[in-house]
């Protein structure tokens, strides 16, 4: 007779154990969307559980290193081929540039997405200014900071060309030297606009 004349007592019972049930299920929800962007964050800047195994041929350089810290001022919100030359554009940096060139045509629908670019620490002959200026109308050009990139480690050891691939936000992606061949570094390039939902 006391139970049917207190049905509440029956209906409450229950109500603790669900709320604890839907905390436990909303805590594994945010562990499942949260967790793996935390693991990938961990492993990007501590560089651990990086598997051996590698897709792209040129260094990659992935420290969070940007254009700015090889000296190099840009804004360009694009991925970039940029040429870096800390001594005079003799014969690599100049197949460099052009390769640069090319790799942006090669790129076809995705050409838009990208540019090319060249930094040097020193002016160019005349005769290859004029042939920018002709044959690159495209090609941006800006001053390389030569104290700036002599003490930036990523660059360090190399007084030759070399091109680099940034990404939209301007930092570091993979760095070739003069040796790259040219469908090695276009195929690197097509994997990362693939990868990217940037730029």
């Amino acid at each position: 007779m006391g139970a049917a004349m207190n049905p509440l007592n029956m209906s409450d019972a229950p109500a603790a154990p669900n709320r604890r049930k839907g905390r436990w299920q909303l805590i594994l929800i945010l562990l499942m969307v949260v967790g793996p962007m935390v693991l990938a964050t961990f492993m990007y800047k501590l560089q651990f559980w990086v598997p051996d195994s590698r897709s792209y041929h040129g260094e990659m350089i992935g420290n969070g290193q940007t254009r700015a810290d090889i000296g190099v001022q840009s804004d360009e919100d694009r991925w970039q081929l940029l040429v870096t030359a800390p001594t005079a554009c003799t014969a690599d940096c100049q197949q460099l540039v052009y390769l640069a060139r090319q790799l942006q045509i090669g790129l076809g629908r995705d050409a838009s997405r990208a540019s090319h670019a060249l930094a040097s620490a020193q002016p160019v002959s005349t005769a290859y200014d004029a042939k920018l200026k002709a044959e690159y109308p495209q090609l941006q050009r800006y001053s390389l900071d030569l104290s700036t990139f002599n003490k930036d480690a990523a660059a360090q050891g190399s007084g030759d060309a070399q091109l680099w691939i940034v990404d939209p936000h301007g930092n570091l992606v993979l760095r070739y030297d003069a040796r790259v061949k040219g469908k090695d570094l276009l195929n690197d390039l097509r994997l990362l606009l693939k990868l990217s939902n940037i730029g």
